[in-house]
């Protein structure tokens, strides 16, 4: 039995003083890392290459193993020799956003000028910034045209952004269970999850590397994040009113249900991998993002050449369908090349992760149809 190729994460590090990256905000960040991943080769042309982004708590290891690994990347079913993004075809990278915690620059990296974990003095960033410095990723992999950029959830906001961004760089778009600004209802249920871990007295004010984790506080905002993912259809199918180890209910508060362990459980795994103070930046970038805050969507995708294939899953309430048919709208128009598919599905907004079999089908062909054009050309 032969050994699998291991996958490795790579790191690119620009923007030293004084050339740093003017965020959003204003405030000028650098030196600036991000941890990025690449699967299949880049070929002669630089024409085959595909641009993923994650979701909120993903990371730059979308598929393969790493050395000593158990589970592979967090899209592994969709990326890989013969799957959706096929890299027997395509050049496929994914990198950690800045204020993660997966090796790219975030509020857990340590700031030069203190020598010290940057915590609340870490710049506020935005959807824009995490774009804006992927673009000096791509120019330093020598690519002037991607062939694609896809994403679920946050992801394809930055997909989205990108678009619009840099429109001369982007042959095609995936845009899967996204939107292009956060409703009220979002952004207060990211609110809540980040007040959870604000409460927790472990937070310090963000000041809690090289002491106790505000481990309560990200297991009950990692709680009601996954709430969010799941759909009432999914979570009566998964879970109904089953009991947990028990044959009746114990008249107490220990968990009697298997969907509060299940829930318990999330939570906590959530806190040994991820970083409090990334869940608040990278959440309220989410909140902050609104393509339309400059001017109306008919007015953003005009001239717009990129064609786009839009995908949402009927049970996701996080993020409904309508959202993504505003899109569509603006961009049919502005005779943007849009195609629109609405996958019937339980999952929720989860689906983008584990509806694969649909998915698949549509990204495959999609970026067929991409490929001929570009070799016509």
């Amino acid at each position: 039995m032969s050994q699998p190729e291991y996958v490795q994460t790579q790191f690119y590090t620009f923007a030293h003083p004084p050339k740093e990256l003017v965020l959003k905000s204003g405030v000028k960040l650098g030196p600036i890392t991000l941890a990025y991943e690449t699967y299949g080769k880049l070929n002669a042309g630089k024409s085959n290459a595909i641009l993923i982004f994650h979701a909120l708590t993903g990371d730059a290891h979308a598929a393969g193993l790493h050395k000593d690994a158990k589970s592979p990347g967090w899209w592994d079913p969709m990326v890989g020799p013969g799957k959706a993004f096929d890299t027997d075809k395509y050049f496929v990278i994914c990198a950690n956003v800045i204020g993660g915690c997966k090796g790219s620059t975030g509020p857990s990296s340590i700031n030069p000028a203190t020598g010290k974990p940057y915590g609340l003095s870490f710049p506020v960033i935005t959807i824009e910034d995490m774009v804006e410095s992927q673009k000096h990723l791509i120019d330093h992999l020598g690519i002037k045209k991607l062939l694609c950029a896809s994403g679920g959830s946050m992801g394809g906001l930055m997909a989205l952004e990108w678009s619009v961004r840099f429109p001369d760089t982007l042959q095609s778009a995936i845009l899967i269970a996204t939107n292009y600004k956060h409703t009220a209802q979002q952004i207060a249920l990211h609110e809540v999850a980040r007040q959870a871990i604000m409460a927790d007295p472990h937070w310090n004010k963000g000041d809690y590397y090289g002491k106790s984790l505000p481990a309560q506080g990200m297991a009950v905002s990692r709680m009601i994040g996954h709430i969010t993912y799941m759909s009432e259809r999914s979570m009566e199918e998964k879970f109904g009113r089953k009991l947990q180890d028990k044959e009746k209910v114990g008249y107490d508060f220990s968990h009697d249900f298997e969907v509060e362990s299940y829930l318990k459980y999330r939570g906590a795994s959530f806190v040994a991998r991820f970083d409090a103070n990334s869940y608040l930046y990278i959440s309220k970038a989410l909140d902050y993002f609104d393509l339309s805050e400059d001017a109306d969507l008919l007015t953003v995708f005009k001239g717009v050449k990129t064609k786009f294939l839009i995908v949402t899953f009927t049970s996701d309430w996080l993020y409904p369908s309508y959202q993504s048919k505003d899109i569509v709208r603006a961009m049919k128009a502005n005779d943007v090349d849009v195609s629109f598919i609405e996958i019937n599905t339980n999952y929720g907004h989860d689906s983008f992760l584990v509806e694969i079999d649909g998915q698949s089908k549509l990204v495959k062909s999609f970026l067929e149809n991409i490929r001929k054009v570009e070799h016509e050309n």
